[in-house]
């Protein structure tokens, strides 16, 4: 496994209750020790999407960096539109999930899981 260019304080900002979640996913799905992909990609009403998974391989264009104990990939081209984010987990009556905040969104649909910035517009598609 490449080590691919390691930053010391990271794209996004992992919560500790976002971490302990996606350790027990790690766990249940039997992915411990694996890697964490954030990345952004065409698409959703608003023009880009979020994606997260697990990888198991370090790509020459991937920024990682480590939180909580979870190694977080980035590839170059979804930084800039990542950096800043903060991934929480949160529970309520009806159940949890995680939240994404990005402060590089300028617009968002109400799924909260498009957006587009201000340098960035992606491919939008139909609600």
């Amino acid at each position: 496994m490449k080590e691919g260019i390691i930053l010391s304080n990271g794209v996004v900002i992992l919560t500790e209750a976002a971490s302990l979640h996606i350790k027990e996913m790690m766990k249940h799905n039997e992915e411990e020790g694996a890697l964490l992909r954030v990345s952004v990609k065409g698409g959703g009403c608003s023009g880009l999407s979020y994606g997260m998974g697990f990888e198991h391989t370090v790509n020459d264009d991937d920024l990682t960096f480590e939180q909580f104990g979870i190694r977080v990939l980035v590839d170059k081209e979804s930084a800039p539109i990542l950096q800043g984010t903060k991934i929480d987990f949160k529970e309520s009556m009806m159940g949890g999930g995680f939240t994404i905040e990005n402060p590089n969104a300028i617009a968002s649909c109400g799924c909260g899981s498009s957006f587009r910035t201000a340098t960035t517009t992606g491919t939008p598609e139909e609600c």
